[in-house]
């Protein structure tokens, strides 16, 4: 178990920023950062982080929280697995104390996998470098592809011996579980009952999560053996799904992210290559068609990519549907293509990083003249083809949703093409109408489809405004904006005087917001009736009157993983007026709070008292009944009307100094 101070020590040091912008592009938008939602499929950026506040939002998900909530989230690390890596990410050293059995035995389904895999890395690796035959073929092949030592340990390559069962019987003597094993794929069993190695004779090439942590492998074979496939891939499992994967985007995605760019190839020896040669901007979709998981994978990094290949003609023809793919996500795309014989893996070997780099400027080409350029000799003096080819190109323009950019690439295929503007604006036209037809289509018969369920479908029920909870939210707001903030706070009283007539007598006293709060809360045994809010409100209190102040980052790091994301989400609530811009788009204003603490925290309480007041009297009310004398509960709802009328002028007062 990890020991409070590490943790103590991690929190202490880890920047929210640094932690989410490794997976997240960032951009800063006033005192925060902003950017695509890593948690659903988003255009316009929703998620929040404040380096100033040290936790993030995601207003399209409801997520939030602190940088160990994001790993938790983002990455499905159990909470000592989040501390673990950001240890290791700010070389923090980890004291742990000894684990009881029980607590081992804890670990869930997927941690077992992820140790299975991370230990079959250490496997493989250490199997090269240390045995003959891993050193005579496995190192020879890597050393032979031109890849330095270093090289070969940053990637974690390794080799699988050509022995039936010498991993699995490593992985089983070391005390890891025959049932993980096979969900991994490394183990295979057969009908005989015996049990064998998936990647026997292999080199072994690590496929790694954006966080760093092993999802499965790539196997090459080495051998002259026609029936077995070259490379062989891990099978899918709960923790490995290649359609969603990119080769290296670990090693990758501060480049990326940095340069604005990222540079796709289509295998590993290209990737590793690349990487040698000083451009670490480059990931690999390992053979398989590209998907849009993975364009959003690097879609979260930048908005830019660079599609890479050889002169392999049926290769380039191919990957035109890849590029209509990343045209849809809303993102750039160029195109460069290499001498005739080569590809990223010989190129980069034979070129220095200056070369490569200069090479891979002056030759990317914008997707509609790479288009252009690969069809237009196919199509020649065919008019015909070279109408297909017209059409063709207006297709992947009709891909992109960004109005402007469509235009553009118009412009840009009129002047290519030699043909006029307004003919392509019309192809065009057509083409977006069919699209909206074809989902009009589709969705009539959704319709129809629903229509057909049986009548007795039980109707979900609709989500209903809760004045109450949103009330609730607002005192917990104004405890963790403004808690430790000390105001000066007026009380009217109502009094007599010795002719019965009535007047006010103000009172006024300064003590802090969170005190104000919870004497009034208190002397009227209000309760909250959202259960999270109530237990935030209880973590909130207690911690105010044990320490007389409340620094949020802190706080919130110290409350319970469910309740993290509550709080984060009400603390940043703020942002999510300036992140939409709705003051300026929308003329909808944003009350300035700090104005009026003390009117602001006022007007919530007397409101959260009147909408109590209302309701017990409506109980009330109920209890009336006409066989029964209800004297004493006609006089408690007179009593309890006298008091909302007190709320209702006490609030016109608060209202009319507020706004």
């Amino acid at each position: 178990m990890i020991t409070k101070n590490t943790i103590d020590a991690v929190f202490e040091t880890a920047r929210v920023e640094e932690v989410i912008g490794d997976f997240v592009q960032l951009k800063r938008s006033g005192t925060n950062l902003k950017g695509l939602s890593p948690f659903t499929h988003e255009k316009s950026p929703s998620f929040m982080v404040s380096p100033v506040k040290q936790i993030w939002k995601d207003f399209s998900s409801g997520k939030g929280g602190n940088a160990v909530a994001f790993l938790m989230e983002h990455e499905h690390f159990s909470y000592p697995e989040a501390i673990r890596y950001l240890a290791k990410k700010y070389n923090i050293e980890i004291e742990e104390t000894e684990q009881s059995d029980a607590e081992k035995e804890q670990a869930n389904e997927k941690e077992s996998m992820y140790l299975v895999s991370e230990f079959a890395q250490k496997y493989f690796h250490n199997t090269m470098l240390t045995t003959d035959e891993g050193q005579s073929i496995g190192y020879s092949y890597f050393k032979e592809r031109g890849f330095t030592g270093d090289t070969i340990k940053k990637f974690g390559l390794g080799y699988s011996p050509e022995v039936w069962d010498a991993f699995t019987k490593e992985a089983l003597g070391k005390g890891y579980k025959l049932e993980y094993l096979e969900k991994t794929g490394l183990t295979i069993p057969r009908e005989d009952g015996r049990h064998v190695d998936r990647f026997r004779g292999r080199v072994m090439f690590p496929i790694q999560s954006m966080s760093g942590r092993v999802l499965g492998f790539g196997g090459r074979i080495l051998g002259n053996d026609k029936k077995a496939a070259k490379y062989l891939n891990s099978p899918e499992s709960d923790i490995y799904h290649k359609s969603k994967v990119l080769y290296g985007i670990y090693h990758a995605k501060q480049a990326i992210a940095k340069q604005d760019n990222c540079y796709l190839v289509e295998g590993y020896t290209d990737v590793i290559q690349m990487h040698q040669a000083g451009i670490e901007n480059v990931v690999a979709s390992s053979g398989t068609a590209l998907t849009p998981d993975q364009i959003r994978l690097i879609n979260r990094l930048t908005k830019n990519i660079t599609v890479l290949f050889d002169g392999d003609a049926a290769g380039l023809r191919a990957s035109i549907r890849g590029i209509d793919l990343i045209l849809e996500e809303g993102m750039n795309v160029k195109v460069c293509t290499f001498p005739e014989g080569d590809d990223p893996d010989s190129f980069a070997k034979k070129s220095t990083r200056e070369e490569l780099e200069v090479y891979l400027k002056d030759n990317a080409k914008d997707f509609i003249q790479f288009k252009a350029s690969l069809l237009v000799d196919e199509a020649k003096n065919d008019p015909v083809k070279k109408a297909g080819l017209i059409r063709d190109m207006v297709m992947s323009i009709a891909k992109i949703p960004d109005l402007i950019q469509r235009q553009v690439y118009i412009q840009e295929t009129a002047h290519i093409m030699d043909i006029s503007e307004q003919v392509l604006v019309s192809t065009l036209a057509q083409l977006v109408q069919k699209d909206i037809a074809d989902a009009g289509k589709r969705l009539k018969e959704e319709q129809k489809a629903k229509a057909m369920q049986p009548v007795d479908t039980p109707e979900q029920p609709r989500e209903k405004l809760d004045i109450m909870d949103l009330l609730e939210r607002k005192i917990i707001e104004i405890l963790l904006l403004y808690g430790n903030t000390e105001q000066e706070f007026e009380d009217i009283y109502i009094k007599y005087d010795e002719f019965g007539k009535e007047y006010e007598e103000t009172e006024r006293k300064t003590c802090k917001v969170y005190e104000r709060v919870y004497l009034n809360l208190q002397e009227d045994e209000i309760e909250f009736t959202n259960p999270a809010f109530k237990q935030l409100y209880a973590y909130i209190i207690n911690y105010y009157l044990g320490n007389n102040e409340l620094p949020v980052e802190t706080f919130i790091n110290t409350l319970p993983p469910e309740l993290q994301s509550v709080a984060a989400d009400i603390y940043m609530q703020d942002e999510k007026y300036h992140l939409h811009e709705w003051e300026e788009k929308k003329q909808i204003p944003v009350k300035d709070k700090l104005m009026s603490v003390a009117n602001y925290t006022g007007e919530h309480i007397a409101d959260l008292r009147w909408l109590l007041l209302g309701r017990l009297i409506q109980d009330l009310k109920m209890q009336v009944s006409p066989d029964a004398d209800n004297m004493e509960i006609l006089t408690a709802v007179k009593d309890y009307n006298m008091l909302i009328n007190y709320l209702s002028r006490k609030l016109s007062r608060i209202r009319s100094s507020f706004y």
